[in-house]
């Protein structure tokens, strides 16, 4: 039983089911399915992909998923609950996957792998998604990762663009069109970036501070390779910056063994460090990482009797250097580790050491020794970004390895509150480093090694612990030994070493340096000559000065005791101590060495600790009474550090100040604190904000102080229009935040502390300040830039202050505040451009503050606001701003219209804003426009930006519009004109928003939610204008704008569903609905109420109406075509006929099909199969009702043949066809036009279109007879001719004049000259008519270079062939028909085979020459049947002319050529296996064309087929004439000399003809007709036999007079075969005798063999004209009986020519008359396939190979 399922609704296939059981539902693997029902271990549904479908499959073949399901029952709807992106991901894939195949079928190999890579990951992310295993973060990043692949593949794959927030696809229905297009825009440049998705859209306005990004290199020591050192090294890293030759940042240490590997084993992998806080600035430095390596072991390395073993020294031995900038673009573009190997350099001299970097980087080469090769540091670095906390967050790994964090020397460019650095929240570093010392030998021959040790003590004397660090990467230690640098007495260390003093701790410490000399002999002790020392803190509480500090050395040994350390702290421990102490007791244990320095260098980096006297002044200010005022006075002087260090102090004291003496301090207190705020407005100390923030709530105490601050900033205010350098006051501006913020909270303390006393004082107080605030605004600052800046910075820091203020006052109090002080502004747009800008500034950050998303104060202030940005655009100023204005508003608006009313708040902006931003847009396009126009003159108004900025404003207002809202805005026009006025704006808005593609095509969300707005809006002005001008008030340029913005709607290509995938077209009818639908009810409804107007706009809107009939949507075409009726029926009633909705209609659809526009189904409404179509019939049942149903009926077929020639047309341009299909399609069409329509412009259009063809075809004859058309068109008259095509305007005579030149141009590069004459002699008369013998002169020469090259020039004869196209699958032009095609030089039958299969390469090749039955006619394929074709010419005359010169006669046997032939030989009756010529007849075919070859076409359509059967007899007697006839014309052109040279081809034709015939060709003749047997059968064939055997006797006699000439010719060398001739003339005459018994007298010449050979030669001069006429006698001639010497054995022989080759063909002696024929591939056995062959004997034969082997000869 069949139970509804509860929970199981949703669910994913996880293997494919075929659906074999009955209702089975197909489903393939991956498929989502909802599930309705369930019985029995199966499901009842529907595939996700095809929801109509519903069946059963089997409940385990499912995956079920959680769902959401609203609408329970039968129509309710399922919505997986998963992340959206994960659902995104799934749809995703489902739909590339098609597209990826596609790729690889259109070899686009490379995208191919691409997409594949990134699917493969997005299906691994997809699966760590759902893992559930992430961090929030881990699921931010991977999301991240997720839609950067999505967004990538979608742009590469051509699909739209998805518009997002966090990552999610975004619901347009849920924010306004301003930010969707927003988002649009940040999705797009994300895309473009391929970088992480925008979080927040762009702000575009004010001075959001963005935070430079702190860089940091993470450095990772692998390995020190080849370490030879043999004892212990420490390794410091830091960073060098060479230009300022100092080292910024501290330095990482790491401790190796004598083996290279860590001395602390828990270090393995773990030597890494982590450099912070580098600028962006920092990056620019040219910086390096420097390496220094210490040595730990004896004093010399080479030499182990300098010093026990036992003592271990620190001693310098080399350094390693890496430039930043050299590797910086490499582990920049990489997001891991990248290793570097550092040659570690020795130095050579260790007096140099402390500049050994410098020496390497400068390559001072020697002053250090390069290492072997392979000698060096392995390091691997890489580049992060971001704050700490980031870092952390997003590289966990690396914190993991203990990574050691290595500070900048000092403070960061953005220093952070209480400076959160890992590790502490205080800093309290001082940064010491060890400069040099000059030390006395003291007596020694040689200098001393000295080593420092050095101490931190505190004032008990008690040595600090662990204050002493070497480098980060080590823990500190209680005492430092310097290195020893080997017989020095005046070192240089350059050593920087960290202590890390605590702050209780620092007051009151020393540190104390000793100096000991360590000796290399074999006690090898340390000795102690001296000591410095230095106090931390000086007296007045100031730490030690960051500067170099020279130190006193003081003489002590190893017996002095440091015990008590007040022995020598009393000492001055350097010159401005001894200046501050003067007398000194000289009696002391410890003696100063006069002789002796040591210099040390200090710099602190202390969040609690001060060396600034000014500051500790006022921090003490009480011990200093009388110095308040000028303590105060210094205060801006102190640094910015030192004042956010010591920033809550300052302010109590302040405070306190300010309570002790009100009038006297109060207004430097106030100028300090302004001071102090906007130091925090500079970005390196703009993250202490929060710290001021924090104070004033958590720790301010200043009950009485705002009134002494609003006193004061009243004052500064009110002195503002009188001072003429106002820097403090424009300092108080900008502090205006701040001061207000310890305004109220001042006032809050004071509240909570006398119960609210002074309230109303309060509030008078601040309305009296905002009346002061209100004066400044309203001063005229045109002629003071000071008084600008003042109030530039009032208006900057003025929104700041809401939130304050609505603490303590109301939100409608505020909102009136903030009315009257944007109201006092000026309101002209004359204020200047930058006081303009700053005012829409302020006016933006208060419609973006928290005050305007109350409706309460929206009410108010949206009146102020509006009217400021309703003056600049009017004046068109400042477009931007005023566009992220308007944008903040429509997004608060949306965000409000969810949860309340808005209507209040749409109307104020309706009547402010629409008819305004339908101007602006109506500048900004057209300006837009024009600068297409002019390239390069980018106005930065004008850019698409901006335009998206405004159209997505209008559309957001537009769409929050309801009915009352149109309602109200179309009754309050004043006037019909206001309204026309509107309406003609809206519309061309709306027509240039899809004209101009203002969205780019895929952003498809943005594009649909467009034209839904525009399809809503114009269903309430449809109305408006229905109303308001239809009668008597009927307008037609509004009407007309109307039309023409739905037609343009219809055709939008963002709303062709048919073009869109299955899912998408579902996804977009599902929300929308089909738009254009909706749109064509609203133009018929509109159209209908037109009544007799609709005659204003025939013939004007076919065209339009037209294109949008041609929309392939069957609904939308049923709606439009009543429209094309009701056209002809009213202009039938206006002028009796419909010619003008005829003609453009025709018009129209040639252009609109001609663009790729129309399908089969269109064609189909316009014919008699139509059915009906919803509830309109269509236009012929229409027409059918009329009185005019005739014409009409004609009409309608007329334009329906039209459709279907220019379907094929289209078909034929759009694909990617074959220049002969285009051609024909072409003719077609033309022939159309000229001859069924007769619309003359159109057909001349085609002329041309077909001439440029012919032209890239190089078909230049065709396409000279194409333009003949035109020019036949023409006369020769002085009727001007307007522009028309590329024609100027000229008159008639000159355009024919051009034409026939161009003409004769193109027929003199197709070589056919004899068409160019006769216009070359049309020219002359022209000219000559005209007295222009210039032009005479030249057209005459043209001419006769015409005539040279009829003579001169080679010219090959070309094959034709004869094509059938047969079945419904070839276009209409061509289908059941069959056309004569001229071939291209030197193409044979077999090649033109393969050009047509290519062509076609559906079809299907027919092997036989029968016609096709009706099942090839009518089935849904394609069948080609071609074989060769024999032209017969017209023109015999001049054939028969033997004078005239072949090359002249070839030109007239194959041009001009309307009538073709072909032979198929057949036995009837009986077969005579003796001599089979007797039953051998001839059916022969004549075809006769269209029109004569060559035309405007190489191919034209046969008009008739005649077919006649030849007798055996008939075929013998044309054989023989034939023969003859080749025969004469050669003998003929020897003789007259029009042959020269080579005499081959007379010898190959005679030697064919005699040695056929003596091996039994004739006698085959003879056998079979000159038979007493048939003769007495067909006794009706006596004559035909006399004159057959008349032939043989004139072969006779013409064998003989060219053997005569053959003699007369012949090479020596040909001698043999000459003789070799004549012996067998002589058996050919004998054979002959017995049957033709005049021979000899015919033939005197050969009549015996006695006859000498030199006799024939004598006897036999050129023939004369009475035997010429001899030979002609019998012989009426037929021009076939040449063979022509182009074609080829295997294609157009005729029968005549077959004959021919009997006779002719050695090989031929015993074989049968049938077969022979195969032998010449008769078109019997022709086949279309490339693979057939034919029979050796037909190759080998002759004359054929002759011709072959011999081109030169063969007449071309």
């Amino acid at each position: 039983m069949w139970s509804p399922t509860e929970e199981e609704k949703y669910g994913v296939v996880i293997c494919s089911f075929r659906g074999t059981v009955p209702q089975g539902l197909v489903l393939e693997l991956g498929e989502t399915v909802q599930i309705l029902e369930k019985c029995e271990g199966w499901y009842r549904g529907v595939s996700i992909k095809k929801p109509s479908v519903k069946g059963i499959f089997p409940a385990n073949y499912i995956h079920l998923k959680k769902a959401i399901v609203s609408n329970r029952g039968q129509y309710e709807t399922v919505v997986p609950l998963e992340d959206s992106v994960v659902t995104e991901v799934t749809a995703t894939l489902q739909e590339w996957a098609v597209l990826w195949k596609q790729l690889y079928v259109k070899h686009k190999v490379d995208l191919f792998y691409k997409l594949r890579h990134v699917m493969n990951e997005l299906i691994d992310l997809r699966r760590q998604l759902l893992s559930g295993h992430l961090t929030q973060d881990q699921v931010r990043e991977v999301k991240r990762h997720l839609t950067v692949r999505l967004d990538w593949g979608n742009e590469h794959l051509g699909l739209d663009l998805v518009p997002r927030k966090d990552f999610e696809v975004v619901d347009s229905d849920q924010i306004s069109v301003s930010d969707l297009y927003k988002m649009h825009l940040s999705s797009r440049h994300s895309v473009q970036q391929s970088t992480s998705q925008v979080d927040t859209i762009r702000q575009r306005h004010g001075e959001a501070c963005r935070m430079p990004v702190p860089h940091h290199f993470f450095l990772s020591l692998k390995s020190f390779t080849y370490n030879t050192i043999g004892e212990d090294t420490d390794v410091f890293f830091s960073l060098y910056d060479v230009r300022e030759g100092k080292q910024i940042s501290e330095r990482f240490m790491v401790r190796l063994n004598k083996n290279g590997g860590p001395r602390n084993p828990e270090k393995i992998d773990r030597m890494c460090a982590l450099f912070t806080d580098l600028s962006s600035k920092d990056m620019k430095r040219d910086l390096y990482i420097v390496a220094h390596v210490i040595r730990i072991g004896r004093m010399l390395l080479n030499d182990s009797k300098k010093g026990p073993p036992h003592l271990h020294y620190r001693r310098p031995y080399g350094c390693a250097v890496l430039s930043i900038m050299d590797v910086l673009q490499s582990i920049s573009e990489i997001k891991e580790e990248k290793d570097f190997v550092l040659k570690v350099y020795t130095c050579n001299n260790e007096n140099e050491w402390c500049q050994i970097h410098e020496n390497i980087i400068r390559k001072s080469s020697t002053k250090y020794t390069a290492p072997s090769s392979n000698y060096g540091l392995i390091i691997s670095l890489q580049l992060l970004r971001g704050d700490m906390e980031q870092i952390r967050r997003e590289n966990p790994m690396i914190f993991n390895r203990g990574v050691s964090v290595t500070r900048k020397l000092g403070f960061p460019d953005v220093i952070m509150p209480e400076m959160k650095i890992v590790g502490c929240d205080i800093r309290n570093d001082l940064y010491l480093t060890l400069e040099k010392g000059d030390f006395e030998r003291g007596g020694k021959s040689v200098q001393k090694n000295i080593e420092v040790t050095m101490y931190v003590l505190y004032a008990d004397g008690e040595i600090l612990k662990d204050c002493i660090s070497l480098g980060s990467g080590e823990p500190s230690r209680s005492a430092y030994h310097s290195f020893v640098l080997y017989h020095n007495n005046s070192p240089r260390w350059g050593e920087i070493i960290k202590l890390p003093i605590p702050i209780d701790r620092f007051r009151g410490s020393h540190l104390r340096f000793e100096f000991r000399h360590c000796s290399t002999k074999d006690k090898g002790e340390k000795k102690l000559f001296g000591f410095a020392f230095t106090p931390l803190m000086r007296d007045d509480g100031t730490t030690l000065s960051d500067d170099i500090h020279e130190l006193y050395v003081y003489k002590c040994d190893e017996n002095s005791t440091f015990n008590n350390h007040a022995l020598y702290l009393g000492l001055p421990c350097c010159k401005e101590d001894y200046n501050g102490c003067p007398n000194i007791p000289s009696s002391l244990i410890f003696q100063r060495s006069t002789k002796e320095t040591f210099s040390v260098s200090t710099q602190l980096s202390s969040t609690k600790l001060t060396q600034n006297v000014d500051l500790l002044a006022l921090l003490k200010w009480k011990a200093y009474p009388d110095r308040v005022m000028d303590i105060l006075g210094r205060l801006r002087h102190v640094s910015g550090e030192e004042i956010v260090k010591f920033l809550q102090d300052i302010l109590d004291t302040l405070f306190v100040v300010l309570d002790d003496n009100t009038e006297k301090y109060g207004l430097l207190v106030f100028q300090s604190l302004v001071f102090i705020i906007n130091l925090l407005r500079d970005s390196k100390y703009f993250h202490f904000r929060p710290v001021m923030d924090t104070y004033i709530q958590k720790h301010f105490a200043g009950a009485l102080a705002y009134k002494e601050l609003i006193r004061c900033l009243k004052w500064y205010m009110d002195r503002s229009a009188e001072l003429v350098r106002q820097d403090h006051i424009q300092e108080a501006m900008r502090a205006l935040e701040y001061l207000f913020k310890f305004i109220v909270q001042s006032r809050i303390l004071y509240s909570r502390a006398t119960c609210g006393m002074e309230e109303e004082q309060f509030r008078s107080s601040i309305q009296e300040l905002f009346q002061s605030i209100r004066f400044v605004l309203s001063l005229d600052s045109r002629s003071s830039e000071t008084l600008i800046f003042t109030q530039a910075a009032l208006l900057n820091s003025f929104p700041a202050i809401f939130d304050e203020l609505l603490q303590m006052f109301t939100v409608q109090e505020v909102a009136e505040f903030v009315r009257g002080t944007l109201g006092s502004m000026p309101s002209t747009v004359h204020i200047g451009q930058s006081m303009d800008v700053v005012k829409l500034q302020s006016i933006a950050r208060t419609v973006d503050s928290r005050l305007f998303s109350f409706s309460e104060s929206r009410r108010i202030l949206l009146p102020v606001v509006l009217h400021h940005i309703h003056l600049h655009l009017r004046q068109q100023k400042e477009l931007l701003i005023c566009s992220g204005i308007l944008s903040s508003i429509f997004s608060i608006i949306k965000t409000s219209s969810l949860e309340g009313d808005v209507v209040e708040e749409v109307e104020m902006m309706v009547e402010s804003l629409l008819d305004v931003l339908l101007q602006t847009l109506l500048t900004i396009m057209s300006k837009s426009q024009s600068q297409e126009a002019v390239r390069g003159q980018r106005c930065p108004q004008c850019t698409a930006e901006i335009t998206g900025e405004y159209v997505s404003c209008l559309l957001s207002l537009l769409r929050q519009m309801s009915d009352t809202h149109f309602q109200h805005l179309l009754d309050n026009f004043q006037s019909k004109d206001e309204l026309k006025e509107f309406l003609l704006k809206i519309f061309c808005v709306f027509r240039n928003l899809m004209k101009m593609s203002v969205f780019p095509r895929d952003w498809m969300v943005m594009r649909l939610l467009t034209s839904n707005i525009i399809v809503t809006t114009v269903q309430y002005l449809s109305s408006a204008l229905h109303k308001n001008f239809t009668e008597t008030d009927f307008d037609f340029k509004v009407w007309n704008s109307y039309f023409s913005l739905a037609v343009l709607f219809i055709n939008q290509p963002s709303l062709q569903l048919e073009n869109a995938t299955p899912p998408k077209r579902k996804k977009i009818l599902d929300k929308y609905g089909d738009m254009r639908v909706m749109m064509a009810y609203e133009l018929f409804s509109m159209w209908q109420n037109l009544g007799e107007h609709k005659i204003h706009f025939i013939p004007g809107m076919i065209g339009p109406f037209l294109g949008v009939t041609l929309v392939p949507q069957p609904e939308v075409r049923n709606i439009m075509i009543p429209i094309f009726h009701d056209m002809m029926d009213w202009e039938q009633r206006k002028n009796g006929n419909f010619k003008q909705v005829e003609a453009e209609l025709i018009d129209k659809l040639d252009s609109l099909v001609s663009e790729g526009k129309g399908d089969e189904n269109y064609r189909e409404l316009f014919s008699l199969l139509t059915q009906l179509f919803g509830p309109y019939p269509s236009l012929l049942e229409k027409i059918e009702q009329e009185t005019w149903r005739e014409t009409g009926i004609s009409f309608v077929t007329s334009v329906t043949r039209l459709m279907e020639r220019l379907l094929d047309y289209r078909d034929c341009m759009k694909g990617d066809e074959t220049e002969n299909k285009k051609i024909g399609c072409t003719v077609n069409l033309m022939n159309f036009y000229k001859s069924e329509i007769n619309k003359e412009e159109m057909y001349i259009r085609y002329i041309h279109k077909l001439c440029d063809m012919h032209l890239q075809a190089e078909n230049y004859t065709e396409a000279a007879f194409t333009l003949l058309l035109y020019c036949e068109l023409l006369q020769w008259e002085d009727r001007p001719l307007r522009e028309f095509l590329h024609y100027p305007s000229q008159s008639e005579w000159q355009r024919k004049e051009g034409l026939c030149r161009k003409i004769i141009h193109y027929f003199n590069k197709g070589k056919s000259w004899e068409f160019g004459i006769p216009l070359c002699r049309e020219l002359a008369i022209q000219y000559e008519s005209l007295y222009d013998y210039q032009s005479l002169s030249w057209i005459r020469k043209m001419e006769a270079t015409y005539y040279d090259n009829i003579m001169e020039q080679q010219r090959l004869e070309p094959e034709f062939f004869r094509v059938g196209f047969y079945g419904r699958k070839f276009p209409f032009f061509l289908r059941n028909k069959e056309y004569v095609c001229r071939g291209h030089d030197y193409e044979r039958l077999e090649a033109f085979q393969q050009r047509m299969l290519s062509e076609f390469p559906q079809a299907i090749a027919m092997q036989h020459p029968n016609h096709p039955d009706d099942s090839i006619l009518q089935c849904d394929a394609q069948y080609l049947q071609i074989y060769a074709v024999t032209p017969i010419p017209d023109n015999i005359d001049v054939l028969q002319m033997d004078r005239v010169p072949d090359r002249i006669k070839s030109f007239y046997r194959v041009n001009n050529i309307r009538k073709f032939r072909y032979d198929r030989p057949f036995h009837k009756g009986p077969k005579d296996k003796e001599n089979e010529f007797k039953s051998l007849w001839i059916e022969r075919t004549t075809l006769t064309l269209t029109h004569s070859l060559p035309g405007i076409s190489r191919w034209f359509e046969v008009e008739r087929r005649e077919l006649v059967e030849v007798s055996p007899l008939e075929n013998a007697i044309q054989v023989v004439e034939n023969k003859n006839q080749e025969l004469r014309t050669l003998i003929s052109q020897y003789q007259h000399k029009q042959m020269h040279g080579n005499i081959n081809l007379l010898s190959m034709c005679l030697n064919g003809v005699i040695d056929a015939a003596v091996n039994g060709g004739i006698a085959r003749y003879q056998e079979a007709f000159f038979d007493k047997d048939y003769i007495t059968k067909h006794p009706g064939d006596a004559e035909k036999i006399t004159q057959l055997k008349e032939l043989m006797q004139e072969q006779v006699h013409v064998l003989g007079v060219g053997l005569a000439v053959h003699e007369k010719f012949v090479h020596p060398e040909m001698r043999p075969l000459h003789k070799k001739l004549i012996d067998q003339f002589q058996m050919m005459r004998s054979s002959l005798y017995h049957e033709l018994p005049g021979l000899d007298k015919l033939s005197p010449a050969c009549s015996g063999s006695s006859t000498p050979r030199s006799n024939v030669l004598v006897s036999h001069g050129p023939m004369s004209p009475e035997s010429i006429k001899l030979v002609h006698r019998h012989s009426p001639l037929n021009l076939l009986g040449s063979v022509r010497h182009s074609s080829s054995s295997l294609s157009s022989h005729t029968s005549s020519e077959t004959g021919n080759l009997v006779i002719l063909t050695d090989s031929s002696v015993g074989e049968t008359a049938e077969d022979m024929y195969h032998m010449q591939a008769s078109p019997s056995t022709s086949s279309l396939s490339s693979t057939h062959s034919a029979p050796s004997q037909m190759i080998n034969s002759a004359p054929s190979s002759a011709r072959d082997k011999y081109p030169p000869l063969s007449g071309r």
